[in-house]
């Protein structure tokens, strides 16, 4: 039986998000996909979910969402107090939900991107292979006030009690892991030690593209061809600044890729708040 979930407060860039899409970076289309796939990935697995189901993405501040049928749900990612008709519940396990239930996210203290994960995943428009949604490419680009999405009802409540004890990784230090990106040795020793050392602060700007770094690095690079990049790459622009793009990233880009994060590292940085400081440590092998 397909039921409905209600957005009564849409939260701030409240999105549908799975794995992204793969094969059509030639065409300029963005992977986009779930910031944190490590918190989107457990919402799947305590709801014993395919790994690639559809989750609601909230940012900073999170949605208000009635439910209009039976299900579990699970909440993940940045650290919240769940509520279900004003009853308090716990993260990283699942919920029965009822028809007509509320969830109220509140008290959010820790992290940037929160999820919220159901039983099957959430049946929204799938376009180009993905539910992931990104402006020209899907329909809308954001969930709004009285959106509705649509789910498989879950009357099986029998197995629902999977949790899973989850430290709040991002917290636990301020290093962030990358490799040499391909421009990574046109940079002078002195570049290099600036990189390596320094600790750099997270800006106000950044969003689902990018998170752009308040410190600045010496730049005498030349101006370069139009290369491909990834999300996780870290570019130095010409103001001397540095840009690590993140999941809803172009494509291709003409700055020097100077780093490019490990996976673990995107979903780090993807959870740091503005005017947290991060400092860049190389990994010599490939992941």
């Amino acid at each position: 039986m397909i039921s409905s979930v209600k957005i009564i407060s849409s939260g701030l860039y409240t999105t549908i998000q799975d794995r992204g899409r793969f094969g059509y970076s030639k065409y300029g289309v963005p992977k986009s996909g779930a910031m944190d796939f490590q918190s989107f990935s457990l919402a799947n697995a305590v709801l014993n979910n395919d790994e690639n189901c559809a989750v609601i993405e909230w940012t900073m501040i999170p949605p208000v969402l009635e439910f209009e049928g039976d299900t579990i749900i699970a909440v993940t990612g940045a650290v919240c107090i769940p509520f279900l008709n004003d009853v308090e519940h716990r993260m990283n396990c699942q919920l029965q939900v009822r028809k007509g239930d509320v969830l109220k996210l509140k008290s959010v203290i820790n992290g940037v991107y929160g999820f919220v994960g159901i039983r099957y995943g959430f049946q929204s428009e799938l376009c180009l292979g993905s539910r992931s949604q990104y402006n020209m490419v899907t329909a809308s680009s954001v969930l709004r006030k009285n959106d509705t999405i649509f789910y498989n009802n879950c009357i099986d409540f029998s197995a629902s009690n999977s949790s899973i004890h989850v430290p709040v990784f991002w917290n636990e230090c301020s290093i962030i892991h990358a490799f040499k990106g391909p421009e990574f040795d046109l940079l002078s020793e002195s570049q290099k030690g600036d990189l390596l050392h320094m600790n750099l602060t997270i800006s106000k700007d950044r969003n689902r593209m990018g998170i752009p770094l308040d410190e600045s690095l010496e730049n005498d690079f030349e101006s370069m061809l139009t290369s491909p990049v990834l999300p996780g790459t870290v570019q130095l622009t010409p103001s001397g600044k540095l840009i690590i793009l993140m999941r809803d990233c172009q494509t291709t880009g003409g700055y020097p890729r100077i780093l490019q994060l490990t996976k673990d590292a995107i979903n780090h940085i993807a959870q740091k708040r503005m005017g947290e400081q991060i400092k860049f440590k190389l990994k010599k092998t490939l992941e």
